[in-house]
């Protein structure tokens, strides 16, 4: 497509149907997504729009947040930003701890739909209806779960949302989307600046910067220099697929997989981080004592050993904080399930 000359306008015409595509994944409107480059970049955009004062303070449950969505909190701190960290329970997010958390001067809550390590899922739904009535933001960290489980601005109740497209989306690493509700949006002020945040006509990639100007109407403020082209290629094409399935055909096939996982490893002894039948069951299934190990290893001699043999026999899967991580999406079936549950009784014999 490069090598056919089409004008820059063209080019980022996929952008924009990648941004209304997303829009209508997650029930929004499609000026209240941004194209982003990933969760860090999202994620940084909100924590540095707000008017933090000393004493203000975020709430989130540390240990159970990747470390992109840990660092830019951090970063606050020099600005006299507290941070209010909440214990997890039995390896999930505590709604109601988090909840408990909140005080007058609670300015952002931030929880992992699904987070990274052990894989459980975020009562969302209970944690926004609160911060909507107490008039705090609800920052969700989706990269997890974006594309796979259902995620809805207005049942969900956050007020901002950021994920890459690198995972449940099926796109590339490099880029993203930030969902920002409209009505705070206006509020805030990105820390940073380009045309592309900038309230601008059609094909004005050069003119402009000298006079009087306003800023991009909802999310696109947030917007900032060249978008990454390819990714939006690529998050355009994969969308129209993830649409057209469907997140209500999605969700309960992955969960039943995860369900069935997580029973059949149960069966066999394996220690399974979430139980089938939790409410934070996700698509996610792990192995393991999480917390003994770390990216790409376990502390425990027989978890490196069993991922060893999986992964010579092409199954794939990742290591998190010294667990064994499987992730179903839409293109897996029972008998992916079986043939693991077969090479793990072969292993055994």
């Amino acid at each position: 497509m490069e090598a056919a000359g089409a004008s820059r306008s063209e080019h980022e015409e996929q952008v924009f149907q990648a941004r209304e595509k997303f829009a209508r994944l997650i029930n929004a409107d499609p000026v209240e997504i941004a194209f982003s480059r990933n969760v860090s970049d999202g994620v940084n955009c909100i924590a540095n729009a707000f008017d933090w004062r000393e004493g203000d303070n975020v709430v989130l449950t540390a240990e159970l947040e990747h470390p992109n969505n840990l660092y830019p909190w951090r970063h606050l701190e020099r600005r006299g930003v507290v941070l209010r960290m909440v214990e997890p329970r039995n390896g999930a997010i505590d709604a109601q701890a988090m909840i408990d958390a909140i005080d007058e001067r609670t300015k952002i809550v931030t929880a992992a739909s699904v987070n990274f390590a052990p894989g459980t899922r975020t009562d969302l739904r209970a944690i926004g209806a609160v911060t909507r009535a107490r008039g705090v933001c609800f920052l969700v960290d989706a990269v997890q779960s974006a594309g796979i489980l259902s995620l809805d601005a207005n049942t969900d109740l956050f007020d901002c949302l950021a994920t890459s497209t690198s995972k449940g989306l099926l796109g590339l690493y490099g880029s993203g989307f930030l969902y920002c509700r409209k009505s705070l949006a206006e509020r805030l002020q990105p820390a940073y600046l380009s045309r592309t945040g900038v309230d601008m006509a059609t094909g004005q990639h050069s003119e402009g910067g000298l006079g009087d100007y306003r800023l991009a109407v909802g999310a696109h403020r947030f917007e900032l220099g060249s978008y990454p082209l390819a990714g939006a290629y690529a998050a355009n094409a994969s969308l129209d697929m993830l649409l057209s399935i469907g997140k209500e055909v999605i969700e309960p096939h992955v969960l039943a997989l995860a369900r069935s996982f997580a029973v059949g490893l149960s069966q066999r002894g394996l220690n399974v981080s979430v139980m089938p039948d939790s409410p934070h069951l996700s698509h996610i299934v792990t192995v393991g004592a999480l917390g003994k190990g770390g990216h790409d290893f376990s502390d425990d001699e027989a978890i490196n050993r069993l991922a060893a043999y999986l992964r010579s026999e092409q199954v794939a899967f990742s290591i998190r904080k010294g667990q064994l991580r499987f992730a179903f999406h839409i293109y897996n079936n029972d008998a992916d399930v079986s043939r693991v549950f077969e090479l793990i009784d072969f292993y055994r014999d």
